[in-house]
This record gives C-alpha cells, structure tokens and sequence, in this order.
C-alpha cells in the first residue's frame, strides 16, 4: 500500500478511537519517511488474533505487539513505550513516535562509501556516508588556489574543469570572478576571526614589517606580521598586511602605514615592540610611532619598542670581515666558475669524482660578493671535492684551466670556513619562526664575542685582520639591544644571571658588575610597572595561582573592599618575587627545552614574571617572518598573476598565513590527543 493509501486510510479514523497513551496525531510535518514504504493492514474482520505475517508495514521492525488488558499494544523495542497496536489505529502514529525516540539510534540513509584517512598515510579506509556540497566544494576550490599558489585562471583551464567534472558531475565551476569573489569574502571573514585572536589574546604583540619591491609589477609592497603568545602558551604569527605602498618609501609615509595598520587592527595600545632591519628610514620610522602611539602606552615609556633585526646585524659584522681576506679564496671561487660553466665541464667533473668515490650530489655552487652566507656555502661544497680538483687536471689536462688552488689556499679556506660556520648557524637560529628567538640572543652573540677575541690573536695575519673589522662592528652595534635580551636571558632558568656573570667578564672585564646591574635593574623596573597595571586591572588578572571567588560589595564589607583596592603594595613583596627566582639554582640545559612551556608549567609561582616572559618571548630578533612572506609574495605576484589588483594580492597573502596556522593548530591538537591515548594506555597496562 502507498503512502498516500496509508494516509488516506488513517486519515478516516477518529481520534477518539486512538489509544489513550497517544491519541493526537502531529501534524504532518512533525513526521519522519519511513525508512522503506509501509503497508497498513486494516483488519476488516476485526480479529482478535495476533497474526505477526499480517504486520507489512516495516516500522513493526521496532515495535512488538501484544495484547494487555484485552487491548492491543505496540510496544516500542527502544524505549518499551506502549503505543496503540490495533489494526484500526494505522501506523502513523509508530511512524512519528520513532522519529522522536531519543533512545533510538539515528540511522544515516546516505549512501555509505570507503573514504580513506587524508590525515594520516597509514592507508585505512573507513566507512562513511558521502553527500555533495556546491557551497563546501567552492570554499576547498579557494582554499586550494591561496594555499597552494595556483593561478586564479586555473578555474578556466580545460583539462582541470573536465577533471573536477569527472570526480563530481554535480560540481558547477565557478569563474574567475566568482572565485575571486571567495576568496576577497574569505578574507574578510579571516580578517575578523583573527582579529576576535588578537583581541582575546592576554598578552602583547610583537611586530616584524618590511618592504619588498615585486619584479613583475614594480610595486613596493609592505609586510606586517603579528607575533604573540596565545593564552594556551603556544608562539603564533600572522600576516596582518601585505600592502601596496606607493612611493616615495619616505619614513613618514611607511609610519603613516603601519599606524593606520595598527589602528585598523585595534593593536596600537597592545605593542610590544617592533623588529625592523637596521637603517635610517627604519629609525625615523620608529621615532614616528613612538610619537604617534604614545609612549604611556608602551612598556617602560616605549625605550624597549625598537628591536633591530640580529640576523641582519650579523650580516653587516660578517661582510665587512669578508672584505679584507682579499684574494685568499679567488683561486677557489675561479674553479668553481670554471668547472661549473658548462654542462660538459661538470661531466668531467663529475667523472673525476667517480674515480675518487666522491658523491656529486651536492651542486658547485657561486657566490655572489654581497651575500656572505652564499661565500661560506660556496668554500663549504668546494672544500668537499678538493681532490677533485687536481683529479681533473690530471685526467682531463684542460688548457683553459689555470686556477688550481694551493694547499696554502685549502688550509686559508678551511678556516674561514669554521669561522663562518658559528655565524652561519646562529643566523639560521635567529631566524626561526616557530619557537621562541629572544632567549637565544645573548647565549649566541656572548659567543660570538668570545670566539672574535680568540681570532684577534690568530697566527694568520688575514684571519686576524678580518676578526678585527668584525669586532669594530660588533661593538658599534652591541650596546644597541642588549638590554631587553639581557632580560630575555635572565629570565631563561637555565641561565639566569649566571651566564651574564660568567660572559661578562670577557666582554666588560672590571665594568661587568656594572653593565650586570643594569639588566637586573631593568628587569625590576619592568616587574614594577606590570605590577601596578595588573593591580590597577588594565591588564587582565590571568596570573594569579589561586582563584578568588567575586563577592558583591555589601555592608561594612565596601569600605574595606576600597581599602584594598587603593593600598600601595609594599616594595618588599614586589621585588620578592624576582628575588625569589633569581635565588633558585638554574636548571640543566637540555637540547630540546621548551622555554615558554616551562613558564606555563612553573610561572603561576611568579605571576608577575611569567607576564613579562609572554610579552618578551613573543619578540622575534629577526624580520625573517616577514621577509619570507615576500618569497610568497614573489610566488604570488609572478608573470601570470601581474596584473592582480593589489588588495586581491593582499588577501592572497594574508589568507595563505591563516590558513597554514589553521592547519599547524589542527595538527598541534591531533599530536597532543595522539599522546593522551598513548599515555591513558600505558596508564591502563601498568
């Protein structure tokens, strides 16, 4: 019998007849298809007798008949419910009861399909329903083209439309506009999300911008990046601005910029610095939004806001060593242009490497004068093929050939080599993104110090000369940042003073104890103005150890209430805290400590400075966040996509960010949720 017969059917029966339990009908679209069509039975005879082959409706298959007290009940298998079982009451009635059984699992009717785990490559499939989505198929089509840098023309191109058409028929294609359209929507829609971060963020924002001058475009384009530390203790960035700036690049107009950007992000009175490369526009720029910001609003009155870029320090120290070595490594640099100038010549070479049993997986590569990290790259890979060299000459004998190095020069190009190498790796140290830079800075450049003086006293007198020119500039630039990294490692357990003690000693000699006080000093100037604004409440009370339950100011209660409130905090107990944290013995140092962890972990002992370690933590010593989004950018803005409007670029930019953060949070959780189960089942074996 169809649906419509049941319901006619039903329909012809009056309520007054139906079981008392449950005697309204609900309105029709109150009720739930039936998982296969029904068949009601009316029972024309009015028979008394339970016959089960008569029950064709397939909703008996949750509900058994019985009779009690003389009437015929269908009782609901799930929930034992007890629902009018005679034939004359129909089956709509069960129909809409198993629609609102709680007790009843919910079937899925979707088609079920093997889907495999996209995650993971462990290859398992699982079964899950499958349904098709326009709306959710546009958003992943965007989503793929920002994250993945594809042309926005890709929508147009043949072959990929008729693949998307042969995976999912029901796909409509958008255009270029539509998808264009997404994409500006999904930025918006990132822009406040991440806004909504920012703003629920407890603690402060640490900026990195640059600018970049696109190749295809010939556009000068500003970047913004936002460094913090969540409240889950966990070191973030974002883009916040990929801008077209038009010129002139004039301090004033880059402050003008970045000030409308922090205004527009409602971050101006939540800075904590801003790390830019170390030049004269950059400095007037700073000046500019010292004025323009504040300095009440920053912390000590705005004197830590300017960080300059370390990496970029480094690199001005190491360039003018390299200008003196002369022509030590030209012999060496002659070669590797030789035999890597044509295709031919690197088939000589890499024969004579194969007679030796030497690897050629590493290419010989030049360096270019201006870029130091390339020179120590190019004296590295040639230092490993150095008899090689004069293996060519002896089996191939080429006339054109005639720069062979000297042991002289080998031995000379050994030590630069390990001179560079310190730079090279605290370069690459200073340049990460993904964990916290500011407590390595003084470790590395104390380092550096020390390691200068010794080359000073090098026998070879270009060596020496060289460690000189680098230690005229090391000191130049020093004293320049020094101070809120002296914090930074002060406030690492595993150095604390005493590394400060034991290095400054060799850079200061009988001043040490001064230039130490000095750190220390500031250090207890920054725990007096956090204290004073977490007491004041501007800043939020996050750090306290105990929780405190709000009572309403009622009685005699007020008065004492306000008393407290307004009581000058003795100087004693402020400095106590950093005291006692400074008189605990520093831990051991471990390769792979987790600095902001530790202050998760252990900093509800000392409130006051585990808010100064989230906001100093989150300085990165490098602009390399932002520089590395002009690789992006590069990518982004490369010959097929010259002609994008800017703001498109911007979205491009700053949505590509968000996305890759998106994706690192999702495996950040997955990760942790993995170790859970893996400790809850160890737990469960012991």
């Amino acid at each position: 019998m169809s649906n419509l017969e049941e319901n006619s059917v039903s329909s012809t029966i009056p309520t007054h007849e139906l079981s008392t339990e449950e005697s309204v009908i609900p309105n029709s679209e109150d009720t739930q298809p039936s998982l296969s069509q029904p068949n009601v039975v009316v029972d024309d005879n009015k028979s008394s007798e339970y016959n089960p082959s008569r029950l064709k409706s397939s909703v008996w298959e949750h509900f058994t008949k019985e009779k009690i007290n003389n009437e015929w009940k269908a009782i609901c298998k799930h929930c034992n419910r007890k629902l009018g079982g005679d034939s004359k009451n129909g089956t709509k009635h069960l129909h809409v009861h198993l629609g609102r059984c709680n007790k009843r699992g919910q079937l899925d009717i979707r088609q079920q399909v093997l889907v495999a785990n996209q995650k993971k490559s462990d290859g398992k499939l699982t079964l899950k329903a499958s349904s098709f989505n326009q709306d959710e198929a546009r958003v992943d089509l965007a989503k793929m083209i920002i994250r993945h840098e594809y042309p926005l023309s890709i929508v147009d191109h043949e072959l990929f439309r008729k693949y998307c058409h042969t995976l999912q028929p029901l796909f409509d294609m958008p255009s270029r506009n539509t998808i264009k359209k997404d994409i500006l929507d999904m930025y918006e829609n990132g822009k406040v999300k991440t806004m909504l971060e920012l703003e629920a963020n407890e603690g402060r924002v640490a900026i990195t911008t640059d600018m970049w001058t696109s190749d295809h475009q010939n556009r000068g384009y500003m970047a913004v990046t936002a460094h913090y530390v969540d409240n889950s203790w966990t070191l973030q960035k974002r883009i916040i601005r990929f801008e077209y700036v038009p010129t002139p690049h004039t301090g004033d107009v880059i402050a003008t910029r970045l000030m409308k950007c922090f205004l527009d992000w409602n971050i101006d009175r939540k800075l904590m610095s801003i790390t830019v490369d170390n030049c004269s526009v950059n400095d007037a720029v700073v000046e500019l939004l010292l004025d323009r910001l504040g300095r009440d609003t920053l912390v000590v009155d705005g004197t830590l806001f300017h960080m300059r870029c370390c990496a970029h320090i480094l690199n001005l120290i190491v360039k003018d060593g390299l200008s003196v070595i002369g022509d030590g490594i030209e012999r060496i640099r002659h070669s590797v242009i030789f035999w890597n100038g044509t295709p031919k010549r690197w088939e000589k070479f890499e024969e004579a490497a194969r007679q030796l049993r030497i690897s050629t997986t590493k290419k010989l590569c030049t360096d270019v004068k201006t870029r130091w990290n390339s020179t120590f790259l190019m004296l590295q890979t040639a230092l490993s093929y150095k008899d090689v060299f004069l293996r060519c000459v002896q089996l191939h004998g080429d006339p054109l050939y005639k720069h062979l190095p000297t042991e002289d020069d080998w031995t000379f190009a050994t030590k630069i080599c390990e001179k560079l190498n310190l730079f090279y790796e605290m370069t690459e140290d200073f340049s990460g993104t993904n964990y916290s830079t500011a407590n390595l800075y003084f470790p590395h450049i104390c380092s550096i110090r020390v390691a200068l003086n010794e080359w000073v006293q090098d026998s070879n007198a270009t060596i020496s000369s060289m460690a000189r020119r680098m230690l005229d500039k090391f000191e130049k630039y020093w004293s320049v940042v020094n101070g809120i990294m002296g914090v930074a490692t002060l406030l690492d357990p595993r150095y604390k003073t005493d590394f400060l003690e034991c290095y400054f000693e060799d850079i200061y000699g009988p001043d040490a104890g001064y230039e130490l006080e000095k750190i220390v000093q500031l250090c207890r100037d920054l725990v007096k103005e956090y204290e004073a604004k977490m007491s004041s409440g501007s800043e939020p009370q996050v750090f306290s150890t105990t929780s405190h339950t709000v009572v309403a100011n009622k009685g005699n209660f007020k008065k004492y209430d306000t008393f407290i409130s307004t009581k000058k905090k003795r100087k004693s107990q402020v400095l106590s805290q950093l005291d006692r944290y400074l008189d605990d013995d520093v831990i051991p140092r471990t390769p792979n400590f987790d600095i902001l962890n530790w202050w998760k972990t252990i900093g509800p002992q000392f409130p006051i400075l585990q808010a100064i370690a989230r906001d100093i933590y989150a300085i990165p010593v490098s602009t390399v966040a932002s520089e590395s989004s002009f690789s992006t950018g590069g990518r982004l803005v490369n010959p097929q996509r010259n002609r994008l409007h800017p703001s498109t670029v911007e979205a491009l930019a700053c949505c590509q960010s968000w996305l890759i953060a998106e994706e690192e949070s999702i495996s950040n959780e997955t990760s942790s949720n993995h170790e859970d189960d893996e400790i809850d089942a160890s737990s469960n074996i012991e």
